[in-house]
């Protein structure tokens, strides 16, 4: 049944990862509204994630494929008091949210008749930034490193491994396998536990990756983990390997040292804070890519294992990175290659 309160509508209909890069936005939009619920539309796989912002008090159910903007059917009751528009910069986007009737759109496109021009949508922006600017915009604040999530309420179920996560969403942003398998060779020469992490679907590719490493220790825990789960592990990690995919921003929202390998999307657009030494992202400069492209980057193809078992060793060699939750200064570089 809808709630009394008067409803804030925010439509941001895509990944884990492009949750937790609005996580700073979301924020600023719970201090604005205090009083009233704030609905966030985006697959209902990210339930879990949307709540553990502690920004969020619904899930409204919403997807469409290839990051398009799904219609707002679900929607009931009266029309949300405000909407806002994190999915895009239009005219779609705007659209669907401008169908329930809401008394105010804060958008970056399409102003309602009277208002003000929108802000002026800027590529260069990075993800958090971009945000929280739109909200500024409109008078709302928002500070892009306000990123940390609580602690989850549940134990890692492998504390203080090193986490590798080979897969992604498209083929352009997945390092080779053969190369993750000798980056977990050089961690297990070391001592420490390697857990290889997948999402749904990966199962067959983290299982190779695993295989491949060729010792018979390495820890699979694929199929897509429960929010919780997943969570548990990352904040517990000692560092996490993956390439620019929703685990590596799930590390910079639990503090967890990681190294990130980026391709068609540079980090300064979607990587972790540049100040923070607990994370690497490692990158070659290049003509922009495409993020959702079906072959391996060619820049993400030109990062070697061996500069990856560097800033990995560098996080997780004694008094660098042991963890985001233990109160060490963590050691290691971050910046491009």
């Amino acid at each position: 049944m809808p709630s009394s309160r008067p409803r804030v509508l925010v439509l941001r209909a895509l990944g884990l990862g492009d949750l937790l890069a609005a996580v700073p936005a979301l924020r600023g939009v719970r201090r604005a509204f205090p009083r009233h619920e704030i609905v966030l539309a985006a697959p209902s796989s990210l339930r879990d994630a949307a709540l553990a912002t502690e920004a969020v008090d619904t899930l409204l159910p919403a997807s469409a494929p290839r990051r398009g903007v799904p219609e707002l059917t679900g929607w009931q009751g009266a029309p949300p008091d405000v909407a806002i528009d994190l999915h895009g910069n239009g005219p779609e986007s705007h659209g669907a949210l401008a169908a329930l009737g809401p008394r105010r759109i804060l958008s970056y496109s399409c102003p309602s008749p009277g208002a003000a021009a929108p802000p002026v949508w800027r590529g260069e922006d990075h993800e958090r930034e971009r945000w929280c600017r739109l909200l500024k915009a409109y008078g709302i604040e928002a500070d892009p490193r306000d990123v940390l999530l609580p602690s989850p309420p549940g134990p890692s179920p492998a504390p203080g491994a090193v986490v590798v996560h080979p897969g992604a969403e498209a083929a352009a942003r997945r390092w080779p396998a053969g190369r993750f398998a000798t980056v977990i060779r050089a961690v297990l020469a070391t001592g420490r536990r390697v857990v290889v992490t997948g999402g749904p679907g990966e199962e067959a590719l983290a299982s190779a990756v695993a295989d491949a490493a060729g010792d018979g220790t390495v820890e699979v825990l694929s199929g897509g983990l429960p929010f919780a789960e997943l969570s548990a592990l990352v904040a517990g990690a000692a560092c996490l390997v993956s390439g620019d995919t929703g685990p590596a921003h799930l590390a910079v929202a639990h503090g967890t040292p990681s190294v990130t390998l980026f391709g068609p999307v540079a980090p300064r657009l979607w990587g972790p804070p540049p100040d923070d030494p607990r994370h690497t992202a490692l990158w070659y400069p290049g003509p922009p890519g495409d993020p959702h492209g079906t072959t391996a980057d060619p820049s993400l193809l030109r990062i070697g294992a061996g500069e990856v078992i560097a800033s990995v060793l560098a996080h997780i060699r004694p008094g660098g990175a042991t963890g985001g939750r233990d109160g060490s200064r963590p050691v290691g570089a971050n910046g491009c290659a």
